[in-house]
């Protein structure tokens, strides 16, 4: 067992082997033999051994525990359920066994064996979580039925009974199981049933979160529409904790509820079970000025009274009677707000939500105002004034983050704009003094001011200015060598870079940002939308592994977490567990990795080191199936992530999250039926006897050639989609969704390329199954298609031409777009190569028959039908085509190597020499991903082209 925590596997067998001879049946010895098997690989064996102490039924805990850490890691837990099942038939009375059954069934998700496990359990050993883990099998039971109405009317009515059993006999002991009663409640819409339970005795169990048993009371108020208590109650929390925001919200809803409903107040009794009711705007308005008052008097401030003010007069405003209340002036409210937190980083966002209470005539004067109250300090005339210490530095970055927010700098001409990226590109090195003593994980105070001076250079190349992306770039790599683990700053180089074409700093960058658990799902978008589809094929197949190892361990992951929370008596975490998993389940983006990597593989590996058919099966893929759940994908992306200072008009909109996802899901739809279909290709390869159509439905192979009739069918609907979704014209904000590849794939012609190859394949099946007589008409259209493909593709390929980088004007202008389309080109040749094997497979034997009768007939006359003619024409031009491409990617390593990018001492001299030293870094770094990026396309292509080599019938 030693060897085996060690990680000596080897060692762990041969000690096993030598205790084995001695002890014949010592079954825990074999069971740890198995799992150093199962570790170096050896699963066959592995399982063997183990089935063979299995079948034996053992009952000692070593050999329960060893088979039990063995199946886990065969991924096989079902298996471990029936191990225990035996062990508990023999040893009935073991608590120790029966809890291990129950988890065992826990992990495999059996609810309804849960629930009968949780009760043998409790009638061995009366303890009350055994009886609870039964109840929360039931609740389980009911959230996983399908049917609505069974888990009202059965799973959580008996679930209720059984609580009901322990509180009548006065058994509820800890506070989970309050938890479990009230989650039963409140699932079967039993909202004053469940009130009642929080607000009686067994309420006040509720003490583990605060507030636990208020907040409860305040989610049923709220279903029940019991505005008067919800207000009262709310009132009641503030007066505790003025700078709770959520109860502000809730208490200006009840006020307006109750007004809304001319609720009154009765005379004699009290207003409501929490108390005293507000119910009119005065006390709306007395009560907020009275926690402003008692603010004042408090040893720390407060933000929470001075935000709701301005949340009131929002509402009032709202509806069209805010003057009547003189709660004052916004702009004078947010100023003296800025006065009192505006050194605190908060500041900004709590303003930012109250800034269309402005007219935007003020926005100017406004900031005017706050940048007259900062401590600035000029060196001498006509310099910046700069902040002398870090709460002034606050002070002023938070008005520049408001003036980005109202739009004051989008209105600026291009020559105001570069003088403030310099003001601020300025401001950002003066800050950098005061962050002398920061550690490396410590983000630089002034980062914000890099961040913001590249917001406006983004706006200007938008507008057509080139040299601002590279400047773009320049800067931000400048204040990650300051401030080394700011995120901001990699998450838009990774942006930028993308744009522009360059994966390969990329890779390292995202890599640098130390993605946690959930956020594999949430951002890794940023990586593998650009991976494969900039040509370094190694590192995407690297960042989908990455991806996909996230999501499959998340699997084993939550059965643990599930596992926890029921020895913990965590029971409302259980259904929050299950949910997340099936939000990763169901994540588009775990479809797109997934779809993605296998027809990364299959341009990586078929037809190279194995063939096409063996890459397929050893996917296990098949045509027929779709893995992917349509109906219920979810979009689980950040797109907020990168900060944005922009007005709402420039920002991403739910418009835009809708559209993003809408174009997601149609280009995941054609690139799922691109692999079916290239999967189905190796099923048709079927001799069969032509025109005995009895045979062929036997085989099964007819079968096979509908199905990828009917994909093609899909493929073509889905492109229609596309072609629709596009003629839309969208433009993302430049922070918000990066587009996917359709519109390449479109433009470039590999849609229709790709498509008419599936057409062929068709064809070419209806020729195997006819055979070469009389089917003149068919091998006239084979003949047609082979000739346009090659036109097809020969027009891909001139969209390829052209340099990636070129100098205009002392400037470099990228063209990642031909990276793009020579991505595009290698897979489309390479499907191309893929059903030219297939047609190579069908032509053969059809030429060595003829030979066999040339030879009977002793003729030399035998005609030989057309279809090889062009077939041949087809391959040479195929060979031609790839070996002018292959030509052209050389002239391409050549020119990248040659360009001497130093020599363009950027004519802006305005730059310092720090800066200079980052934009060679810049240019180096874009410069090496495109040379990586056409080496490998180059060396992927030659691969090809020794594939066609071998096409010769």
């Amino acid at each position: 067992a030693d060897y085996l925590d060690n990680g000596n596997n080897k060692m762990a067998i041969q000690q096993a082997d030598k205790l084995l001879k001695k002890h014949k049946d010592l079954h825990c010895a074999k069971v740890l033999k198995a799992i150093g098997l199962q570790r170096t690989g050896k699963q066959d064996e592995a399982y063997a051994l183990a089935q063979e102490v299995a079948a034996l039924e053992p009952t000692d805990d070593n050999s329960l525990q060893a088979l039990t850490i063995l199946y886990r890691e065969m991924h096989r837990p079902e298996l471990v359920t029936k191990l225990y099942e035996a062990a508990v038939k023999k040893v009935p009375n073991s608590e120790e066994y029966h809890s291990h059954l129950f988890m065992a069934y826990a992990r495999v998700g059996e609810y309804k064996k849960m629930q009968q496990a949780g009760m043998a359990l409790y009638k061995i050993v009366p303890k009350n979580p055994y009886y609870f883990w039964s109840v929360m099998s039931l609740i389980m039971q009911s959230i996983s039925a399908q049917d609505e109405n069974l888990s009202k009317t059965m799973f959580l009515p008996l679930a209720e009974r059984m609580v009901e059993k322990m509180v009548k006999e006065d058994k509820i002991e800890a506070e989970a199981e309050v938890e479990l009663y009230y989650m039963i409640l409140e699932r079967l819409e039993k909202y004053k049933e469940a009130l009642d339970v929080v607000r009686g005795k067994l309420g006040e169990k509720l003490t583990s979160e605060l507030q636990s048993r208020e907040n409860k009371c305040m989610a049923m108020y709220k279903k029940l529409h019991r505005w008067p208590e919800c207000n009262a109650l709310a009132r009641r929390l503030l007066l505790k904790n003025s700078d709770d925001w959520q109860f502000y919200i809730t208490y200006f809803d009840s006020v307006f509820q109750l007004i809304d409903e001319s609720w009154t107040p009765p005379a004699e009794e009290e207003h409501s079970l929490e108390g005293e009711v507000h119910c009119s705007i005065e006390q709306a308005v007395s009560f907020i000025e009275e926690r402003i008052a008692e603010e004042s008097k408090s040893s720390r401030p407060l933000r929470g009274p001075y935000l709701a003010k301005l949340e009131l007069i929002r509402r009032l405003r709202h509806r069209g009677c805010n003057d009547e209340y003189k709660l004052g002036d916004p702009e004078e409210l947010m100023f003296q707000y800025f006065k009192k937190f505006g050194d605190k980083p908060c500041c900004f966002t709590d303003l930012k939500v109250f800034v269309d209470l402005l007219p935007p005539s003020q926005y100017t004067k406004f900031i005017r105002r706050l940048l007259d109250v900062i401590p600035l300090a000029a060196a001498a005339e006509n310099e910046v004034a700069l902040p002398g210490d870090i709460k002034a530095l606050q002070q002023h970055l938070c008005v520049v983050q408001l003036s980005r927010l109202l739009g004051i700098y989008h209105a600026m001409e291009k020559k105001q704009k570069l003088a403030v990226v310099r003001e601020l590109m300025l401001r950002y090195r003066h800050g950098l003094e005061f962050g002398k003593s920061c550690l490396k994980t410590e983000l630089q105070f002034s980062d914000y001011y890099c961040l913001l001076a590249v917001h406006l250079l983004l706006d200007l190349w938008l507008e057509g200015e080139e040299a601002a992306v590279w400047q773009c770039l320049t800067l931000l790599e400048e204040g990650l060598s300051h401030s080394p683990s700011n995120a901001q700053f990699k998450l838009l180089l990774i942006r930028i870079y993308c744009r522009l074409g360059a994966f390969e700093p990329v890779s390292e960058l995202y890599s640098s940002l130390d993605a946690k658990h959930i956020q594999h799902d949430t951002i890794g978008y940023l990586l593998t939308r650009y991976a494969g589809s900039l040509g370094h094929y190694a590192a995407a197949s690297q960042s989908c592994n990455f991806a996909l190892r996230f999501f499959h361990s998340n699997q084993k992951d939550t059965s643990e977490y599930i596992i926890q929370a029921y020895k913990y008596g965590a029971f409302e975490k259980i259904p929050e567990f299950i949910a997340f998993r099936n939000r990763l389940n169901s994540s588009l983006h775990f479809a797109q990795v997934r779809t993605e990597r296998m027809l990364l593989d299959l341009l990586l590996e078929a037809n190279i080191s194995t063939s096409l058919e063996e890459s397929i099966k050893s996917m296990s893929l098949s045509p027929e199936e779709d893995d992917i759940p349509w109906k219920d994908l979810r979009d689980n992306r950040d797109l907020t992530v990168l900060f944005s200072w922009d007005p709402k008009d420039r920002d991403i909109s739910e418009e835009h999250r809708k559209l993003s996802l809408e174009e997601e899901t149609l280009w995941l739809r054609i690139r799922s039926l691109t692999l079916r279909l290239v999967s189905g290709l190796p099923t048709l390869g079927h001799t069969i006897q032509p025109k005995n159509s009895e045979k062929t439905a036997e085989n099964g192979v007819s079968s096979k050639i509908d199905t990828i009739r009917a994909l093609l069918q899909q493929l073509e609907a889905a492109v229609d989609s596309g072609k629709k979704f596009l003629e839309q014209k969208i433009q993302y904000p430049v922070l918000g969704p990066p587009p996917t590849r359709m519109a390449g794939f479109f433009s470039n012609g590999s849609c229709q390329c790709q498509t008419s190859l599936f057409y062929l394949v068709s064809d070419i099946y209806e020729l195997d199954t006819n055979g070469l007589e009389d089917s003149a008409e068919i091998q006239e259209r084979i003949g047609n298609s082979f000739k346009s493909l090659v036109e097809r593709l020969t027009d891909l390929f001139s969209k390829c031409k052209g340099d990636l980088i070129e100098v205009r004007d002392g400037t470099l202008k990228t063209h990642p777009n031909l990276l793009e389309n020579l991505v595009f080109f290698v897979e489309t040749i390479s499907i191309a190569l893929w059903v030219s094997s297939y047609c190579d497979s069908v032509l053969r034997p059809f030429k060595s028959n003829l030979q066999k009768k040339k030879k009977k007939k002793k003729e030399s006359s035998v005609a030989m039908p057309p279809v090889f003619t062009h077939f041949l024409d087809y391959v040479t031009e195929l060979q031609t085509l790839t070996s002018n491409v292959i030509d052209h990617i050389k002239g391409l390593e050549i020119i990248l190597t040659a360009l001497k990018l130093e020599e363009l001492s950027l004519k802006d001299t305005l730059l310092l020499q720090e800066e200079k030293k980052f934009t060679k870094t810049v240019q180096g770094k874009v410069q090496s991903s495109y040379h990586h990026s056409v080496q490998e396309i180059g060396e992927l292509l030659k691969k090809r082209l020794d594939t066609i080599k071998k096409l010769k019938i």
